[in-house]
């Protein structure tokens, strides 16, 4: 232990007293923050006066969710159930001139059966429903999803639906011809009152695309709509007897040029047109806003300098011919490398872990400034990302000095560190394929950039998730194990080699 601790302090010796290391490192972290606090995406939350503020609705579990469609409904007081035929679900996409939108239905359109707490947007609620390319489905409280018979609706293909509430219980079942039933799901929706808003429902969510199926390439796309047709109508149990009222919750009626009034109703037919989502607020090319990952934008080009200084540290005694005086001072050549892996490691963690703080705090005051919904997240994800940004940059350090001291030569080692830890992440974000770009971030180092997603994923909610809008394919810190491995195996690499060759 005491030989550790003498080739350890030699080693911070010599990288402190190196000006290149030192400001290398310095500027890694002042690139980060350059890069974060640096006005970058605008928007228009708060831009155009009092009321312009963009502010999302929370529902039963805290989550931001979005709550936008068209609803006829009636009271149902304590228990009852109503059963509704599903005919048709037709919509309206974006085209390319917005006056002029093109048919056609997203995947995740939703029209069905709903009981609701309320009429306030974020109530809790539990509905059944057919959508546009999943089959039925039984959701409730926004996060929660249940797959029914995968069977689309036409018009030779009719779907039944059935909502029922049995006191705090929700039961949503399906039929083909109304007769025989499934059940779908049961939900336990959170703090259902005595009185509750039952009835049809239709919404539609943003449309995204991506363009040439590049990460990078971009998205198009904008709101939709969709007009579910609804026969037989038929409530029992305990209804006020009121007439059935349509409301459209926030303000649903947002898809392209509407072409009729909504709702109609002709005889048994009931005709319902909505746009929105009942869903989990998410950002991203088809959500709303920013998450904390777009502040820590420069990681990449700090990343870069980090990468060089870890190399060269091992690789400039090699070019000056100091590692004999190095090895001669401390022979224990395994030492000697693990020292340097613990130095360089050390301070590249500390100087990141300033860096991705100070962007992380400050950061979203910025795009706040500028206009950008942030979704905020919470303080153990705030932390993870933060201590992971710095033990990316640490570890891509080490992993540099593995390859610097298997390579020796400051070039060759420098630009193998750059191909194989940088240039992994550039070709998936810019280059590549989505279903390549993808499968390149599970397997190269750059994996490891999943520590940086503050936001999750929804199975049920259609979005872009590409790591541009905050989205990588592995959980946080089984991207950074890719990391660790291929560290592990460098290093490991370099200390039989290093044993075994001269210096």
């Amino acid at each position: 232990m005491n030989a550790f601790a003498k080739t350890l302090r030699a080693e911070w010796t010599k990288f402190r007293t190196v000006r290149g290391w030192v400001i290398g490192t310095v500027t890694a972290a002042g690139v980060i923050m350059a890069l974060g606090l640096l006005p970058g995406l605008q928007g228009s939350c708060g831009k155009h006066g009092p009321g312009s503020e963009c502010v999302l609705p929370v529902g039963p579990g805290g989550e931001e969710v979005t709550d936008s469609f068209a609803f006829v409904h009636q009271p149902l007081a304590g228990d009852g159930s109503i059963t509704v035929r599903v005919t048709a679900l037709t919509g309206l996409l974006p085209g390319p001139n917005p006056d002029e939108p093109r048919p056609g239905v997203v995947p995740w359109a939703k029209a069905g059966l709903i009981v609701k707490a309320g009429t306030g947007q974020g109530s809790s609620y539990a509905a059944v429903m057919v959508t546009g390319d999943h089959g039925v489905r039984m959701q409730h409280d926004y996060t929660h999803d249940i797959a029914g018979s995968p069977s689309a609706v036409t018009a030779t293909a009719p779907r039944w639906l059935r909502l029922t509430r049995t006191g705090d219980t929700v039961t949503g079942a399906e039929s083909v011809d109304g007769s025989s039933w499934t059940t779908v799901g049961i939900a336990r929706p959170a703090g259902l009152p005595a009185t509750v808003e039952v009835g049809l429902f239709v919404t539609s969510p943003q449309y995204a695309e991506e363009v040439n199926e590049s990460l990078m390439s971009g998205a198009m796309g904008g709101p939709s709509q969709a007009t579910g047709t609804f026969d037989h109508l038929a409530p029992q149990g305990g209804w006020t007897g009121a007439a059935w009222q349509r409301d459209s919750i926030g303000a649903s009626s947002n898809g392209p040029a509407i072409r009729d009034s909504g709702f109609v109703r002709d005889g048994d037919v009931f005709r319902v047109t909505g746009s929105g989502d009942i869903a989990p607020a998410v950002p991203g090319a088809a959500g709303t806003g920013a998450s904390v990952t777009q502040t820590l934008v420069g990681t990449f080009v700090g990343l870069i300098v980090v990468v060089v200084v870890g190399a060269m540290f091992v690789t400039a005694e090699y070019r000056r011919g100091l590692i004999r005086t190095t090895l001669t001072a401390s022979p224990g050549r395994i030492r000697v490398l693990a020292a340097k892996a613990v130095v360089v490691g050390a301070v590249t963690f500390a100087a990141g872990l300033i860096a991705a703080a100070v962007v992380v705090v400050l950061g979203q005051r910025v795009l706040r400034s500028n206009g950008v919904y942030v979704h905020p997240a919470s303080t153990p994800a705030e932390l993870r990302i933060v201590a992971g940004t710095a033990a990316l940059l640490a570890v891509a350090a080490i992993l540099a000095l593995g390859l610097g001291s298997l390579l020796r030569r400051s070039v060759t080692a420098v630009t193998t560190a750059v191909v194989v830890i940088v240039l992994p992440y550039l070709l998936a974000m810019t280059v590549l394929p989505t279903d390549a770009a993808q499968w390149l971030l599970r397997v190269s180092p750059a994996a490891a950039f999943a520590l940086q997603q503050a936001a999750p994923e929804y199975p049920q909610v259609a979005n872009l998730y590409t790591p541009p809008n905050g989205y990588f394919p592995l959980p946080p810190w089984a991207g950074f194990a890719v990391l660790a491995g291929w560290t592990a195996l460098a290093l490991g690499a370099a200390a039989v080699m290093l044993r075994r060759r001269d210096a």
